[in-house]
C-alpha cells in the first residue's frame, strides 16, 4: 500500500496546517481509496506552532494572559509529559491588534505563558518566535517572569530567523517597519534595544535568533539560557516526522507562497531537507520558483486552478481538494 505523508505549514490568512492536511488528504483518498494518509502539519516557530504540536499529540491548555496592549487575551500552551510548546504569536501577536502599536506593543503575555508551563511541571519549554507585535526585547516578558527559575528547563526558540539585537539587521532596522514602525520610530526602538541590550548583557545582542520576535530571542538567550535551533527542524522531532517518514512512498508540503524566501528557514524547504530519498511535492496558493531548486519533485499551485488569488484564498479548502486528487494521480495511481 501507497504511505503518503501530508506536512503542509498554513495558507497565511485562509486554512490553518491541520486544515490545509485535511483539505489535501481528503483530495488523495477520493482519487486512490487505498491510499495510506497520515497527516503531520508542520510550522516554522511562527503562529501555528502549537496547532502542529496537538496534531502531533500535545494537549492544549488554555490560559488567558495580557496582550501586546494590555488587554487580556485568550492564548494556550501544548503540553505532552513534560515537553510544553509556547507561541509568542498568541499572546504577543500583530493579529492581536486592531492597529500597529509599534512603540507601546509588550511581550508580557507571552512570560505569563512560559510561567504557566512552568507551573505545570514543564522541563522542557518550546518557544515559537514568529508574528510578533512588539520589539521590546524581551523586557515584558521577563517583567512578567518575576524572576521565576528556569534552572533545569531546557528552553528551546524555534524561529525561521537568526537575526540579531541591533543593527541594520537586527529587530527594530528589519521587522519594525513590518510591525507599522515609521523611519523615526526605527531610531527610536534601536536606541531602546541598545540601552536595554547594555544593562542586560551586551555579548548576547549578536548571537544568531536574538533580534527575532522583536527582541525576545535577546532576553531569553541572556537571561533565561534558552538555545536557539531553527523552527522547523523543532517542529518535526515533535511530530515524529522522522519515524513516519521511513516506510513513506511520497511526502507533500506546503506553504501560501512558494517563493525565494522559502529556501531560508521556511517550513516546506524544512520538509525536504528532512525526507532524505522520498519525493516530496508541494501545494501552495502560488509558486513563483522552479520547484527543483526547492529539492521538490513538482508543485501544485491553487492559481493553477483558479487565477483569481481572492478566490483561491475563499475557496482553499476545495481547491486544495482538487490538488489533492490530482497528486494521487500523478503520483499514487500509476
Amino acid at each position: 500500500m501507497t504511505r503518503v505523508i501530508v506536512a503542509p505549514d498554513k495558507f497565511k490568512g485562509s486554512l490553518t496546517a491541520p486544515q490545509v492536511a485535511a483539505a489535501v488528504a481528503r483530495g488523495l483518498r477520493e482519487a486512490a481509496p487505498d491510499v495510506d494518509v497520515r497527516c503531520l502539519p508542520v510550522a516554522d516557530g511562527g503562529d501555528g506552532t502549537v496547532d502542529a504540536a496537538v496534531a502531533a499529540g500535545f494537549v492544549k491548555v488554555g490560559r488567558w494572559v495580557t496582550g501586546p496592549v494590555g488587554r487580556p487575551v485568550p492564548a494556550s500552551v501544548a503540553v505532552k509529559g513534560t515537553t510544553a510548546v509556547v507561541e509568542v504569536a498568541s499572546a504577543a501577536g500583530l493579529t492581536l491588534l486592531e492597529r500597529p502599536a509599534p512603540l507601546d506593543a509588550t511581550s508580557y503575555g507571552v512570560g505569563e505563558l512560559l510561567k504557566a508551563a512552568l507551573d505545570v511541571g514543564c522541563t522542557t519549554i518550546v518557544l515559537g518566535l514568529g508574528g510578533s507585535a512588539c520589539t521590546d526585547g524581551g523586557a515584558g516578558m521577563l517583567e512578567a517572569l518575576g524572576g521565576a527559575s528556569f534552572a533545569g528547563v531546557d528552553l528551546v526558540l524555534a524561529s525561521d530567523v537568526d537575526n540579531p539585537l541591533l543593527g541594520p539587521s537586527g529587530a527594530a532596522a528589519v521587522y519594525g517597519p513590518q510591525k507599522g514602525a515609521s523611519p523615526e520610530q526605527v531610531e527610536i526602538l534601536e536606541a531602546r534595544l541598545r540601552a536595554f541590550a547594555d544593562r542586560v548583557g551586551p555579548e548576547h545582542a549578536a548571537l544568531p535568533g536574538a533580534g527575532a520576535a522583536g527582541g525576545i530571542g535577546f532576553a531569553a538567550l541572556a537571561v533565561l539560557g534558552a538555545r536557539f535551533r531553527p523552527g522547523i527542524e523543532v517542529v518535526l522531532e515533535l511530530a515524529g516526522f522522522g519515524e513516519a517518514v521511513a516506510d513513506a512512498s511520497l511526502v507533500i508540503t506546503g506553504e501560501g507562497s512558494l517563493d525565494a524566501q522559502t529556501r531560508h528557514g521556511k517550513a516546506p524547504y524544512g520538509v525536504v531537507k528532512a525526507s532524505g530519498d522520498v519525493p516530496v511535492v508541494a501545494v501552495a496558493g502560488q509558486c513563483s520558483v522552479e520547484p527543483g531548486d526547492l529539492g521538490l519533485k513538482a508543485a501544485y499551485a491553487l492559481v493553477d486552478v483558479e487565477p483569481d488569488v481572492s478566490r483561491c484564498m475563499a475557496r482553499a479548502d476545495s481547491l486544495l481538494g482538487v490538488l489533492g486528487g490530482r497528486i494521487a494521480r500523478d503520483w499514487v495511481s500509476q
